[in-house]
């Protein structure tokens, strides 16, 4: 394969001269941060990389100042090869970078191989520093082997879930796009580096400008922490649970008409019982409960990113009545629909 080199070079920006663009000391709210190291591991993930990098570029572009500066890393100082083949140059150790204000691991396809002792050890030594640790795809991987999210709350893309929610007990798994736990931050792979960051810029420089940043890159929203990152049913419960997956495939397919418990069960053959045991084996929650769920995660997506009634909305997502549609909303996401729409605009 040939090598392809990627440069990836600091814009010439006014510097920044605001207090909140200062460097945070060391244990300052993730808040404050302004330096980010990326420390890349063999066969990275290219585009959970840059997508993490160009939030920051963005947001120096849009603020008008140098807000973000940021240092790609390697233990020794040698450019590793990304998952597609391509380099990033410059990259530098740590000791040349100086200590960031928070480091991120990006990881990829070959993380086992990826983390040694070397990697182990650079985490180790920056942690008992006070600084904010991130994993970014399979970076958390690097977190976990060396002890460093025992007792955290952390995320990972939905492929690695259930393999290192077996081989590490102590950390606590979410499904969620993103995690920021005290002082540390977790991400799945793909774009939702870009969540994470804008909204790590958010909380520094305020909503406006993450707005504006994610204008630019063509974004209809910003998701947020409580965003769920979409796992095919399939991978949750295994190819094996064919009557299972195709009565999930029939919920998503009828969400404004929703089906009963006894059609479900007449489509896929099996009894209703049989059904709500499955659902509680392999989901952990009744048929009832998923389908609810299903209908107000939809109807949570149409309220953030169209303009509907909040009437219409009721009705796309098969609620029959405005108030049984509220209260439902409310037991699921803490706030009322109409709470949603004016967060959303």
């Amino acid at each position: 394969m040939e090598q392809l080199t990627l440069s990836i070079m600091e814009r010439d920006v006014t510097p920044a001269t605001t207090e909140s663009a200062r460097s945070p000391r060391l244990g300052a709210p993730l808040s404050s941060l302004a330096h980010f190291g990326f420390l890349t591991l063999p066969s990275f993930s290219m585009i959970a990389f840059t997508s993490a990098i160009e939030v920051l570029r963005m947001a120096n572009y849009v603020g008008r100042a140098q807000h973000y500066r940021w240092s790609v890393l390697t233990p020794d100082g040698v450019a590793v090869r990304a998952s597609n083949g391509m380099t990033v140059k410059p990259t530098r150790t740590l000791e040349e970078a100086g200590m960031p204000d928070a480091l991120i691991v990006c990881g990829g396809t070959q993380i086992r191989s990826a983390v040694d002792s070397d990697v182990k050890a650079l985490l180790g030594d920056v942690a008992q520093q006070g600084v904010p640790l991130g994993g970014i795809c399979t970076g958390a991987y690097a977190l976990m082997s060396a002890g460093l999210l025992d007792d955290y709350r952390c995320t990972v893309h939905w492929e690695d879930l259930s393999t290192l929610h077996k081989e590490f007990p102590r950390v606590h798994f979410a499904d969620e796009l993103f995690v920021i736990d005290r002082d540390r931050l977790t991400c799945t792979g793909g774009t939702a580096p870009l969540d994470l960051m804008l909204n790590l810029v958010g909380g520094r420089l305020g909503q406006n400008l993450a707005a504006q940043v994610s204008e630019q890159f063509i974004l209809e929203r910003i998701r947020s922490a409580s965003d769920p990152q979409p796992i095919p049913v399939d991978a949750r419960v295994g190819f094996s649970r064919a009557e299972l997956i195709e009565v999930v495939r029939l919920m998503e397919a009828n969400i404004e008409e929703p089906l009963s418990l006894e059609e479900l069960a007449r489509l896929v053959q099996l009894s209703q019982r049989h059904l709500q045991r499955m659902f509680k084996v392999y989901l952990s929650v009744s048929p009832t409960h998923y389908y609810l769920t299903l209908r107000l995660r939809r109807a949570r997506d149409l309220l953030r990113t169209t303009d509907a009634s909040i009437a219409r909305v009721t009705t796309i997502c098969g609620f029959h009545s405005p108030c049984h549609f509220s209260k439902a909303y409310r037991a699921q996401f803490g706030h009322a629909p109409s709470v949603e729409r004016r967060q959303a605009n």
